[in-house]
C-alpha cells in the first residue's frame, strides 16, 4: 500500500482525534449533569456513581480486546463499528426513562468507545511511520484528550442549564456520524501481520476484577465496609487479580503481556495514568456535588465556575506535547503531579464559606496539572516499544486512564460519603476533606514516579524489554522522545 500523502495523513489524524474527542468529553461532561439526573430520575449517590463508573469500567475492561480485534478484523472496520455503537448508545442515553436504562445505555456507549481509542492509535502508528512525525502526532493526540476532558464540565453546564441533561448526549450524534463517513472515505484498511489470538479467560478475569472491585467500593458505604458482602467482594476481586496475573504469565498470547511491566517507564506510566485520572474523576465528582448540592448553584453556573480549569487544560495540553517532543516526559510529569497536589491541598479545608478566589486558584492549578499529564503518559508507555507493540502499549495506557477514573469515583466518593452524617448538603463540605487529601497523595505519587520512570536506568529497562519482545524490530522503536534526564 502506498504511503499516504502529508495532507491525507493529517486528515486521518483529525478523524482519529474526532473519535477521541467524543469519548474524552463524554468521560467528564456527565459529571455536571449528575444533580439534574438525580432529581429527574430519583437516583441515589451510589446510582450517580454508576452512571460514571458503568461507563469507565466497561471501557477499561474491553480496550485491550478491542485493540486485538482491530488488528485481526481490520482497524477501519472495527473503528467504524465502535463509532456506530457509541453513537447508538448516546441516542439511547438521551431517551432513558429511568436510571437503570441510563446505566445500560452507558454500557452500550462504553462498548463502542472501547473500540475507538486503541484502534485509532493503531491507525496513527501505522500512518505516521517516521518516528519524529509519529511522536508529534501522539502529542496532538494527547492534547486533544486533555482538551476534550477539560471541556466536558463547561459544555455540560451550558447544555444542562439551557436545554436539559439529555442534551449532553446529543452532541455525540453528528460527530459520530461524520467520523464514520470520513473514515470510510479516507482511512485505509489495515491489519496486523501477526494479530494476537483472543484470550477469553484473561478477558473474563479482567472484567470480574475491575467490575467487582468497583461495585464493592461503590456499595460499601450503604451496606457497611465490614459487612460480609463487602468483604466477600474484595476477596473475590483479589482472587480474580491473582489468577489473572498467573494466567497471563503462562498464556501464549496474553491479553496483557507481563513482560511489558519489566519496563520501568511502562509500569510507571501505568500507575501515573491511574493516579492522574483517579484525581480527575474525584475532583470533578466532588466539585459537582459541592457547587450544586452544597452551594446551590445551577448546572450552568457550576460549569462556568470550572471554566478556568478547562482553559488551563486547553492551554497546557499542547505545551505538554511540545515539551515531551523536545525534552522528554519528565518535565511535564513533574509539573502535572505538583499542580494536582497543590490544587488538592487548597481544598483540604473546604467549607460552604470558602472564598471564590481560593476555588478559582484550585481550579486553575488543577487545570494546569491535568493539561500536562496526558501526552507524557502515552509517550512514556509506547517509548522504546517496537512498532508492532506500540498499539498494545497505548491501549494499556488508555485502560489505565479508564481504570483510574473508575477507581477515583469509587474510592474517593465512597470515602467521602461514608463520612457524611445527616443530609448531604450540610455535611458534604467537611466530609470532602478526606477526598482532597487523597487527591494530594495521588499528585505526589505522580511526581515520584515521574522522576523514577524517566531515569537513565529506567530507560535501559525499556530497551531490554523491547529487545525481548521483538528482537528484529528493536532498532526502530515507537518513539525517539524517551529522553533520560537523570
Amino acid at each position: 500500500m502506498a504511503e499516504p500523502s502529508a495532507q491525507r495523513r493529517t486528515l486521518i489524524l483529525a478523524i482519529c482525534c474526532m473519535s477521541l474527542f467524543v469519548v474524552g468529553i463524554d468521560n467528564t461532561i456527565v459529571n455536571v449533569a449528575l444533580p439534574a439526573i438525580q432529581h429527574d430520575l430519583n437516583a441515589s449517590v451510589a446510582g450517580l456513581q454508576w452512571v460514571i463508573s458503568g461507563y469507565t469500567v466497561v471501557i477499561a475492561s474491553l480496550l485491550l480486546l478491542a485493540g486485538s480485534t482491530g488488528d485481526r478484523l481490520g482497524r477501519r472496520r472495527t473503528f467504524q463499528i465502535g463509532l456506530a455503537l457509541f453513537t447508538l448508545g448516546s441516542l439511547l442515553c438521551s431517551l432513558a426513562p429511568r436510571l437503570g436504562w441510563l446505566i445500560a445505555a452507558r454500557v452500550v456507549q462504553a462498548a463502542g468507545g472501547s473500540m475507538l481509542n486503541p484502534v485509532a492509535m493503531g491507525i496513527i502508528t501505522n500512518t505516521f511511520t517516521e518516528p519524529r512525525e509519529r511522536a508529534r502526532a501522539i502529542g496532538v493526540w494527547g492534547a486533544v484528550a486533555g482538551v476534550s476532558m477539560a471541556l466536558g464540565p463547561v459544555a455540560g453546564g451550558l447544555l444542562v442549564g439551557s436545554v436539559g441533561w439529555r442534551a449532553i448526549f446529543w452532541i455525540n450524534l453528528p460527530v459520530g456520524l461524520a467520523a464514520m463517513a470520513l473514515a470510510q472515505r479516507f482511512v485505509p484498511e489495515s491489519r496486523a501481520a501477526k494479530p494476537r489470538r483472543p484470550d477469553p479467560l484473561g478477558q473474563v478475569l479482567m472484567v470480574l476484577l475491575l467490575g467487582l472491585l468497583t461495585f464493592t467500593l461503590i456499595e460499601a458505604p450503604d451496606v457497611g465496609w465490614a459487612a460480609p458482602r463487602t468483604v466477600a467482594g474484595f476477596l473475590v476481586a483479589a482472587v480474580a487479580g491473582v489468577v489473572f496475573v498467573l494466567w497471563e504469565s503462562r498464556c501464549a498470547e496474553p491479553l496483557i503481556d507481563p513482560r511489558f511491566f519489566r519496563s520501568v517507564p511502562f509500569a510507571g506510566a501505568t500507575v501515573i495514568a491511574v493516579s492522574g485520572f483517579a484525581s480527575l474523576a474525584g475532583f470533578l465528582f466532588l466539585n459537582t456535588l459541592y457547587l450544586q448540592d452544597v452551594l446551590g448553584y445551577s448546572a450552568m453556573k457550576a460549569g462556568l465556575y470550572v471554566l478556568p480549569m478547562a482553559v488551563m487544560a486547553m492551554v497546557f495540553s499542547p505545551v505538554s506535547g511540545r515539551l515531551v517532543g523536545g525534552r522528554g516526559p519528565r518535565p511535564p510529569l513533574l509539573v502535572a503531579g505538583a499542580a494536582m497536589a497543590v490544587s488538592g491541598l487548597l481544598l483540604t479545608g473546604l467549607s460552604d464559606r470558602t472564598p471564590v478566589a481560593q476555588l478559582m486558584a484550585a481550579y486553575v492549578v488543577f487545570g494546569i496539572g491535568f493539561g500536562m499529564i496526558n501526552a507524557p503518559i502515552t509517550n512514556t508507555a509506547v517509548s522504546g516499544m517496537p512498532r508492532s507493540q506500540a498499539g498494545v502499549a497505548a491501549a494499556v495506557a488508555s485502560t489505565s486512564r479508564q481504570t483510574g477514573q473508575s477507581l477515583g469515583v469509587a474510592v474517593i466518593v465512597s470515602v467521602v460519603v461514608s463520612s457524611v452524617h445527616g443530609p448531604l448538603r450540610s455535611g458534604f463540605a467537611t466530609a470532602s476533606h478526606a477526598g482532597w487529601w487523597i487527591i494530594v497523595g495521588f499528585g505526589l505519587l505522580v511526581v515520584v514516579l515521574g522522576i523514577l520512570s524517566t531515569s537513565a536506568r529506567a530507560v535501559q529497562t525499556a530497551t531490554r524489554v523491547a529487545e525481548s519482545l521483538e528482537p528484529t524490530d528493536h532498532r526502530t522503536p515507537s518513539s525517539p522522545t524517551m529522553n533520560s534526564t537523570a
